[in-house]
């Protein structure tokens, strides 16, 4: 079983140094969060990037995150994967936590492919068992052949996202966490990869992906969380959420 729950989730950003007038000015033009003073009534201000998120999704649930850039998607994500700590609110996470923020975590360019591989499938949490386990796979999919004993400095950039690709699409997923698409080097290889992910995601128990292609959230979702500087606006079916945020995106260009 797994579930996610969010609870009147706060993050700020604390802006050290900042003053009042020109520059606070200046920094609510160039972010999506809003501005405020420091919670506690410290003299700084700070970035609120999230402001009261509460969400919960079960078994089954695949989530499109959309919104304008600033809206706090990508915030949120962190949020899940642990990287950021709510000022405020709490976050339950039941299931194993699987995050693609990074599809390649700890990549050195020194370390061979194999080397590479056993380190990012560790930090994505699994066991040596298991990487050993998926290693063959992982060498057929990725089709680097010997390049896989060679320094990963010596690949191409087509060549390290093949890889990428590789290992991260061999987990066993949880809850899945995707930040907008994984790359995947040249036409050919992206169209094995994009039936390879489609396979991946759908092994998932809870999907969590923000994009702002309507296209992807309308693939891979069943509902959809529309959010703007830094709140949720809306969570329900794909086509409303969708149809709200294109609403929201004409009346700002008008």
């Amino acid at each position: 079983m797994a579930a996610v729950i969010l609870d009147n989730v706060h993050v700020d950003f604390p802006i050290h140094g900042s003053q009042r007038g020109l520059r606070e000015t200046i920094f609510r033009q160039a972010v999506g969060g809003l501005i405020r003073r420091n919670r506690g009534g410290g003299r700084g201000v700070a970035v609120s990037a999230l402001s009261g998120i509460s969400l919960e999704l079960k078994d089954g649930d695949r989530l499109g995150l959309i919104g304008p850039n600033g809206a706090g998607k990508s915030t949120l994500l962190k949020v899940l994967a642990g990287v950021y700590e709510p000022v405020m609110g709490q976050v339950l996470i039941e299931g194993r936590l699987t995050s693609l923020l990074d599809v390649m975590p700890g990549l050195d360019g020194d370390d061979t492919g194999y080397e590479n591989i056993m380190t990012a499938a560790m930090l994505f949490g699994m066991t040596r068992e298991e990487i050993l386990s998926k290693l063959p796979d992982i060498e057929e999919f990725s089709e680097l052949g010997e390049y896989l004993a060679l320094p990963v400095r010596t690949y191409s950039s087509g060549m390290v996202s093949r890889l990428a690709v590789a290992v991260a699409t061999a987990i066993e997923p949880g809850v899945l966490l995707i930040d907008e698409g994984i790359g995947t080097g040249d036409a050919r290889f992206a169209a094995r990869a994009a039936s390879r992910l489609s396979d991946f995601i759908s092994r998932s128990r809870i999907l969590v992906l923000a994009s702002h292609s309507e296209p992807l959230i309308r693939q891979f979702c069943n509902r959809a969380a529309l959010l703007q500087a830094g709140r949720l606006l809306a969570v329900g079916g794909v086509d409303e959420v969708l149809a709200q945020y294109r609403s929201l995106d004409q009346a700002a260009a008008s």
